[in-house]
């Protein structure tokens, strides 16, 4: 037992600061933590060998590949995938453990890729990646529910997103919109669910509430079909979509670096207003009501308007935060502002300056130093972009280097004093 509150138990037994029943229960609760932990690594080994032993295979056969008849290509195509089939079917069998199922599902999944692949090699189907991929993924999706797999859930997720990155955007030639990922995206989403209701806090839970932001991020540009000019308003409105989403208590309770949406949209909105604050992006063209693009919009427009209504009805919303109202004032901004670049230029600044001074509120109110230092970073960041684009003298732009310096100085000084007194008030 490594933990430091296990080798401080003698002491605070010692000094009566805890009793013999709660040392003890602290002790067995460490205990079955490291039980648990072997079990966890094995998890992760196996699914890491199942990978190797998959690849090893497949470079076996492709060294040796042209030397096979093709009776004996199709069987070895097919041989690895009931080799397969066998492990998951013994391991939903004997009802294995969780290190099995992941392993056994993780070994299929990519004997099911590399059949269809050897298949179509050897009698010559045509097909493009985008149908190999999607097909792929159809044939693996069942697993994720026969065996509860989050080994085979992320390896999807990675196919889906990439899917729809080849359709989307083509590579080079003229892409469509990837519909299908939000339907193989939906068909996802059920075991997503069970896991933030029945795992909210494990590393697993954690990880997809990173990777699901992650791959609508990636893919939302596949949509933009020919106004380009939206596919910014877009961005936004899906950044602040996943802002309101981390916000809501379910989310909002968890330690940060477990609230990917909370993080994605943070960044995302700081980053989209910061590029829309020079004056050269309010050169564009009007863009048309009849559009997909358009359509897409307003669909997170009313997501965003629609969650936001259903906090305020919840009594979540307790204090006024700009970043879960900004996607309001940006649409309007957006479909009045354009073609009138000092309309667009000043409010879109003015709101990078407010949001940066509400993130340094909310450091401050929850003593936290790293969302304090954030909102300092985002007025950092609007300076250094006017050091860019201004005519101001040399001098200016020192003095206000100057001034943010010190604000980030007396800023944390400030915090820390007010969390020493804190303390101290708190021991009397």
């Amino acid at each position: 037992m490594n933990s430091k509150l296990i080798k401080e138990l003698p002491d605070l037994l010692a000094n009566d600061v805890i009793s013999q029943e709660v040392a003890s229960k602290i002790e067995d609760y460490f205990l079955n933590k490291q039980d648990q932990t072997p079990n966890r690594l094995f998890t992760v080994f196996g699914v890491l060998g199942s990978l190797l032993v998959g690849l090893g295979i497949i470079l076996i056969l492709a060294h040796n590949w042209d030397d096979f008849a093709r009776s004996t290509k199709t069987f070895l195509a097919f041989l690895p995938l009931v080799i397969g089939q066998c492990f998951v079917a013994f391991s939903i069998w004997k009802k294995k453990s969780n290190a099995w199922k992941e392993s056994s599902g993780t070994f299929l999944f990519f004997t099911i890729g590399s059949s269809i692949a050897l298949v179509s090699q050897i009698y010559n189907i045509p097909g493009n990646l985008s149908t190999y991929v999607l097909t792929w993924i159809v044939l693996s999706l069942p697993l994720i529910y026969l065996l509860k797999s989050n080994a085979v859930a992320i390896l999807n997720m990675i196919a889906i997103t990439y899917y729809a990155c080849e359709v989307g955007y083509s590579f080079g030639s003229f892409g469509e919109s990837p519909w299908l990922y939000l339907v193989m995206m939906a068909l996802i989403a059920p075991h997503y669910y069970r896991l933030l209701k029945h795992h909210k806090n494990a590393n697993m839970t954690s990880i997809f509430n990173w990777l699901f932001p992650l791959s609508l991020t990636i893919v939302l540009g596949a949509f933009v079909d020919q106004l380009s000019e939206l596919g910014f308003l877009m961005y936004l409105l899906l950044f602040s979509l996943l802002y309101n989403i981390g916000k809501i208590p379910f989310f909002d309770e968890q330690k940060l670096r477990r609230n990917g949406y909370l993080i994605f949209g943070s960044l995302g909105i700081v980053i989209m207003i910061l590029t829309m604050s020079f004056d050269g992006f309010w050169y564009l063209e009007r863009f048309f009501f009849n559009a997909q693009e358009t359509y897409v919009s307003t669909i997170l427009f009313i997501a965003n308007l629609g969650l936001l209504i259903y906090s305020y009805s919840k009594g979540w919303l307790k204090t006024f935060n700009l970043f879960q109202y900004i996607f309001v004032l940006f649409s309007m901004l957006y479909v009045f502002g354009l073609n009138i670049p000092i309309i667009g230029t000043i409010a879109v600044n003015l709101m990078v300056l407010a949001l940066g001074i509400t993130t340094i509120k909310i450091g401050a109110d929850k003593f936290h130093f790293g969302i304090l230092n954030y909102g300092l970073i985002i007025i950092t960041a609007l300076v250094t972009c006017r050091f860019f684009d201004t005519n101001m003298s040399f001098v200016i732009r020192g003095l206000l280097f100057v001034f943010v310096g010190l604000g980030f100085f007396l800023t944390n000084y400030i915090m820390l004093k007010k969390q020493k007194s804190r303390v101290e008030s708190l021991k009397h």
